[in-house]
């Protein structure tokens, strides 16, 4: 794998309490990401807090929140991102078709409204793009989805979360961190 940065081995990792809350929150390795962020012990273990909450400890429905950490990385072209959230957006309940549609969101932003999706991933889908790609978001999209969520903290997960792996995306992208 090439990236801009070298990805630590085992020997150069550090701290070792921080390596092993990281291990421990990924079921026991690290992946090429983790040894990216460990070029900076105190990035790495916000990072590990904060993503960490935001994979599991939120309460938008988990079809939802992968639908917007898969958009984002259509959007920006973070291929390391949708190679890893993809098989969980499956998993969640996606079908193969919203997949497929999903992937050419990068080159397509209209298929935010692609029939594939029923309205609330439409709804959802389409403030993902308006924040990755303009970072404003229009006030009937964030109604669209604020209703079709049904809740405010539902609505706020949902733009945390396309705000969080925004942040993902911006480095894999900027490292060439590729699967």
């Amino acid at each position: 794998m090439s990236t801009r940065l070298p990805l630590l081995t085992d020997d150069q990792v550090g701290p070792p309490d921080l390596v092993a809350a990281i291990r421990k929150r990924r079921g026991g390795e690290l992946i090429d990401l983790d040894r990216l962020l460990l070029h900076s012990p105190p990035f790495a273990a916000g990072w590990n807090v904060f993503m960490g909450a935001v994979r599991t400890a939120l309460t938008l429905p988990p079809l939802l929140k992968e639908l917007a950490m898969c958009g984002v990385a259509a959007l920006n072209g973070a291929d390391f991102e949708m190679h890893h959230h993809a098989p969980l957006y499956r998993a969640a309940g996606a079908t193969e078709a919203q997949l497929a549609a999903l992937m050419r969101l990068g080159t397509d932003p209209g298929l935010a409204h692609d029939p594939v999706f029923d309205t609330t991933q439409q709804a959802v889908l389409a403030l993902v793009v308006e924040m990755t790609r303009s970072v404003q978001v229009a006030d009937g999209t964030f109604a669209r989805a604020r209703a079709a969520l049904g809740s405010d903290q539902a609505m706020f997960e949902l733009i945390g979360v396309t705000a969080a792996y925004n942040m993902v995306s911006r480095i894999l992208v900027a490292a060439t961190l590729t699967p």
